[in-house]
């Protein structure tokens, strides 16, 4: 489990991410394609385009990290690629406190 402290948003990279990226091209992309601040604290997830692995990319106040995460069954859930921005908020009927999700517009897809 990734320690986050409270009011760290999570942004999803809506469409598919070249995973052969590493930390320094996604932080790229951060800034290119999704116009945000990849040292800003927010949480950043990209996903590949068999839906199988994703890649975390954040920054906290002692450097930037990057957490991969591949399922050996199944493809992980994302939300279709739209314009602009699409913010989705915690469910204020469920039991536990979730993070907000940020869903930005639609990368570059992978060559």
């Amino acid at each position: 489990m990734i320690p986050m402290p409270s009011g760290v948003r999570v942004w999803l990279a809506a469409g598919t991410t070249d995973m052969r990226k590493g930390m320094n091209g996604l932080a790229l992309q951060v800034q290119q394609a999704l116009e945000r601040d990849p040292h800003g604290g927010d949480l950043y997830i990209f996903r590949g385009r068999r839906g199988d692995l994703v890649k975390c990319l954040w920054h906290d106040d002692t450097g930037m990290s990057l957490y991969v995460k591949r399922l050996e069954r199944g493809r992980f859930v994302w939300p279709q690629a739209r314009e602009g921005v699409v913010v989705t908020g915690a469910n204020p009927r469920a039991k536990t406190n979730r993070l907000p999700i940020y869903i930005t517009k639609r990368t570059k897809k992978a060559a």
